[in-house]
């Protein structure tokens, strides 16, 4: 993919405020900067211990048509709300798009810079073109256009709240399948993230392909599912010894 080279500046900013038309302030602020088509990214399942992460960019249109019903940060959500703010979502943006990372390249890569190379395509997938990005959170280079970093975006531009949305759903969708196909994780509950529920499967199955290995607890039920499964070895294989003995030695007065 060829991408222009253009200097990029990041800085982080920190933004707090409750008003309720918050959430549309800071694209309309670029907009009297010149900024027509600003991109907000986010991602989904940074901190789940099994399952992909996803990305998720998008450009709102200004005016009424970008105030999209019920938009807020995906977290905020149930499940049943964040499926109607996406239709909406995808209906209304001017670009939109959904990249997915599988538990190879985390385990492979490690988390944050699959995290920032997820962002980063991304928004190159938006077409047409941002002029300005803003991330959640984290400062995303090799963007080719200027971009900031703001602390909760998802909370503060209704750009990354809409990103935080296509993410999330994107990636809920995607654990209820991969809960049809190992249903003893429960992965339709908790969606991949460590709970209970999810530690106590772990513990008695043993990590599935869709857990990461980076994680120290999918290790330690990695390396204790493998112990419990030599100590069962090792006893049928004594069990079978024993069997053998008698076959090869019978007892005093036994017929061979």
């Amino acid at each position: 993919m060829d991408v222009r080279t253009v200097p990029l500046r990041t800085r982080r900013t920190i933004v707090d405020d409750d008003r309720p038309d918050a959430l549309w302030d800071m694209e309309r602020s670029l907009r009297r900067r010149g900024f027509s088509a600003v991109a907000g990214a986010d991602e989904a399942g940074r901190g789940a211990c099994a399952g992909p992460l996803v990305a998720a960019a998008c450009v709102l249109p200004s005016g009424r048509r970008g105030r999209v019903p019920g938009l807020a940060d995906s977290k905020l959500l149930t499940a049943a709300a964040r499926e109607r703010v996406y239709a909406e979502v995808v209906d209304r943006a001017l670009s939109w798009s959904v990249v997915v990372m599988p538990v190879e390249d985390l385990d492979a890569r490690g988390m944050h810079v699959t995290n920032i190379e997820a962002l980063r395509r991304a928004v190159w997938n938006l077409d047409p073109e941002p002029d300005y990005v803003l991330t959640d959170g984290f400062p995303v280079p090799g963007l080719a256009r200027p971009g900031l970093a703001v602390w909760k975006g998802d909370r503060v531009a209704a750009c990354v709240a809409a990103a935080s949305v296509l993410a999330k759903v994107t990636r809920d969708r995607m654990m209820l399948e991969l809960h049809e196909k190992w249903p003893e994780y429960d992965f339709a509950g908790h969606k991949g993230y460590i709970t209970d529920v999810h530690s106590a499967a772990l513990e008695r199955h043993g990590p599935c392909p869709e857990h990461r290995m980076r994680f120290i607890n999918v290790r330690n039920a990695r390396d204790a599912h493998a112990a419990r499964t030599l100590q069962v070895t090792a006893s049928v294989g004594m069990v079978d010894d024993v069997l053998m003995s008698d076959v090869l030695c019978p007892a005093p007065g036994e017929l061979r």
